[in-house]
């Protein structure tokens, strides 16, 4: 069985968070007055599960960059497909 990459925080660190409240949080940008109406609500794609095999080696070039390494995988699978879309289009 692997193990998660998990971030282990103290007891402590872990209290001070729970009386942590909304005014806790920093200010953000300036939305503007038209923002809500500007905006447009953008549902994430549905992914396919599947078990894929690659070479070991790949595989370790993504997941030594950290969290989220499937989700780069994915953007540079998708960076290819559209390149070659737009070679095949000209």
């Amino acid at each position: 069985m692997t193990e998660k990459n998990t971030t282990h925080i103290s007891d402590e660190e872990l209290d001070a968070q729970k009386d942590l409240t909304r005014d806790d949080a920093p200010e953000g940008p300036e939305l503007g007055a038209d923002f809500w109406d500007r905006a447009k609500l953008v549902m994430p794609r549905t992914k396919q599960h599947m078990s894929l095999r690659l070479d070991p080696d790949i595989v370790a070039f993504f997941k030594a960059q950290g969290k989220g390494w499937q989700t780069r995988m994915n953007a540079v699978l998708r960076s290819y497909v559209e390149a070659h879309r737009n070679e095949s289009r000209d």
